[in-house]
């Protein structure tokens, strides 16, 4: 039978192939010698030869019995394959690390991409608000100007005309020359053109032309250049490092620390900070002492403890969540310096390969800035990544209530807030057209309106108050007039048609009546719920019984009216029948000032709470107007609070419209 073919990679010395011969199973024929079977194996060219073989070119070599050698090699190649497959759990565990770590990269790079859409998002309601505001300011500043010249302008035009009709009448008398005419136009004329003569007149101007726009844009374009950054390390657990007297020893009760090195994945060194460090001392009984990592922020993290009591601990630290070089930590806590033992440093000095024994001095501290943090490991799964943080601030938030959107419980551009004593709280719910109710508790019970122009339907809801005999009134800005709904929601009566311009705030005072503020009309309207006109005051300016912009209302025990100014950023208060008293406010951010007021409410003590809309937050003051303090909202912050109404069960609730919800703060009164 004919050999096969050698592969032309095969070596000179080969001479066999593997093949069957009649009545003999498999067999290693040699194909130097036709039909000859190759039972021996040179060891030293490694190939199956037989007996000619060996009489021949093979006869110096040392041969072994071909089946011992492949015995041994097949027990070799089962070993080996035994090796190969004791490496699948590693590379399974390896797998599944990286699926993880790529699902946690795929996913907090969807949570980035959420909050960058997010925060740009709020940068562009922020400059639409502040052109809002700047285009309204321009119109209340062009108005008070206008104002002033425009009248002087009349007042000058009036005299004029004055002056030429009376020298008109008096030369015509002149040119006429009848002595009758003279003397009664004399006596008609003669002492008004005296008056008009030397009348003062305010002949030089009483106002100026000035409106000038100030904007820092430069600048704001510089930081919006240089808004915002993406972080991260390329450090690996397997290669970083720790180093320092604290990683195998330390005294009770003296402060310990040890450095913690990052390092990539070719062990060349990371030299930026902001990695993800946690750290771990624990205690005989399983207990953690808790200590603090501070970033040096050039690749390297110092982590300071304290333990307050002797014994064997494990000191684990970790990067990513994964351990690194020869963490964790053999750490032996004495009561005195001269206690340690050279076990521990011996042990740990293998663990990571230190060629002092471990016991490397601490390294020089970053000159920059120092980045905190809790050394403590962080929740989640082992391979997670940095989650949201959860603002840890406790405030006097119960509950808030709402996102954007059309359905039952949410709201777009909420406004005006009402509360009744059957513990109800009532939403103006105005680009949605309708009032939601809700009770104390946040549960939601009802809402009512039809968008549309026609009596009973509602437009653009801005105000909303509870009358005592439990009507429903609503301000509706677009519609001009303010509409009466029964408890359940039912249309009854609409009030001050063709008197308001823009109503924005309502509220009841003591005798029944209905307060209107109208914001466009800068005017405040008394009603009573008949729809008779009681009276009224306010116009636009910055007088005291001035407004500009004026938003909502509210009535303190005394039945005085109090008004949020929103333009002149303050708060004024009138009786009963219009007479000012007094205001508080100015413009600012201290305490007491305000960016354009919008709700207000007064508690049974006659405090007045207010809502700082352009400062996003809730100021309290006495009766008087002294600042008293703040409702805390700063572990959820508004943006742009408007409405502000007192609960039945005595808290603050507040139209939070930049975000879409109502909250509701506790309030000691």
């Amino acid at each position: 039978m004919e050999a096969q073919q050698a592969s032309p990679e095969s070596s000179s010395e080969e001479c066999t192939v593997l093949e069957a011969l009649p009545g003999k199973g498999t067999a290693l024929i040699c194909t130097q010698h036709k039909g000859k079977v190759s039972a021996l194996y040179c060891l030293a060219c490694e190939n199956p030869v037989c007996v000619d073989c060996i009489n021949g070119e093979h006869a110096e070599h040392p041969t072994d019995s071909l089946e011992n050698i492949v015995d041994q090699h097949l027990a070799a190649l089962q070993d080996r394959v035994d090796s190969a497959k004791n490496r699948l759990p590693q590379i399974r565990e390896a797998v599944q690390c990286l699926r993880d770590i790529l699902q946690q990269l795929n996913s907090q790079r969807s949570s980035i991409e959420e909050d960058i859409h997010s925060s740009f998002s709020e940068l562009h309601k922020t400059l639409d608000t502040r052109k809002s505001v700047l285009l309204m300011e321009l119109e209340v500043t062009y108005g008070l100007k206008q104002k002033v010249l425009q009248a002087q302008l009349d007042t000058l035009l009036q005299e004029e005309a004055a002056i030429n009709y009376n020298c008109g009448l008096t030369g015509q008398a002149l040119d006429g020359g009848n002595k009758a005419v003279i003397l009664q136009t004399h006596k008609d004329v003669g002492e008004r053109l005296s008056d008009l003569a030397s009348q003062g007149l305010p002949l030089q101007p009483e106002e100026n032309d000035q409106l000038d726009l100030m904007m820092e844009i430069e600048g704001l374009r510089k930081s919006i250049h240089n808004l915002g950054t993406i972080v991260t390390t390329n450090a690996v657990a397997s290669q970083s490092e720790a180093s320092g007297d604290g990683l195998e020893q330390c005294v009770v009760g003296q402060p310990a620390s040890v450095v913690i090195t990052t390092r990539d994945k070719s062990g060349g060194l990371c030299k930026t900070g902001n990695a993800i460090i946690s750290a771990e001392v624990c205690t005989p009984d399983g207990s953690v002492a808790d200590g603090e990592i501070v970033d040096l922020k050039n690749g390297t993290y110092e982590f300071q403890y304290t333990v307050k009591k002797e014994g064997n601990f494990s000191l684990a630290l970790r990067l990513y969540d994964q351990h690194i070089k020869g963490s964790p930590f053999q750490l032996k806590v004495t009561s005195s310096p001269d206690d340690s033992s050279p076990t521990t440093t011996a042990a740990n000095a293998a663990s990571t390969g230190s060629s002092d024994g471990g016991a490397r001095k601490r390294s020089a501290k970053s000159p920059g800035s120092r980045s905190r943090q809790k050394g403590v490991r962080r929740g989640g799964s082992l391979f997670s990544t940095p989650k949201k943080k959860v603002n840890p601030i406790e405030d006097d938030l119960i509950f808030r209530i709402g996102t954007k959107g059309r359905n039952k419980g949410e709201f777009t551009n909420l406004q005006g807030v009402a509360a009744c004593s059957e513990g109800k709280i009532l939403i103006a719910d105005s680009n949605n057209q309708c009032v939601q109710i809700f009770s104390n508790t946040g549960e939601f019970q009802s809402r009512f309106g039809v968008r549309g122009r026609s009596p009973g339907q509602l437009q653009r809801p801005t105000g909303v108050a509870v009358h005592p005999n439990g009507d429903i009134i609503i301000a509706d800005y677009d519609n001009k007039w303010v509409s009466i709904f029964s408890s359940e929601g039912k249309y009854k009566a609409k009030l001050g048609s063709g008197r308001l311009l823009g109503p924005k705030g309502v509220s009841v005072d003591q005798n029944g009546h209905v307060i209107v503020v109208d914001n466009k009309a800068c005017t405040v309207f008394i009603f009573q719920p008949s729809g008779k006109l009681v009276t009224k005051f306010g116009s636009r300016g910055n007088g005291d019984r001035q407004f500009a912009g004026p938003h909502f209302a509210a009535v303190n025990n005394n039945n005085e009216i109090i008004i949020t100014d929103f333009h002149n950023h303050s708060v004024k208060v009138f009786n009963a029948d219009g007479e000012f008293l007094l205001k508080f406010g100015s413009n600012g951010e201290g305490n007491g000032q305000f960016n354009a007021p919008t709700g207000v409410a007064v508690d049974v003590n006659g405090n007045i709470i207010v809502a700082d809309w352009g400062n996003s937050r809730i100021q309290v003051f006495d009766g008087s107007g002294s600042f008293l303090s703040y409702i805390n909202t700063a572990a959820d912050p508004l943006y742009g609070p408007q409405g502000l109404a007192l609960t039945s069960d005595g808290h603050v609730v507040v139209a939070d419209s930049g975000n879409h919800c109502f909250k509701v703060y506790r309030y000691l009164q």
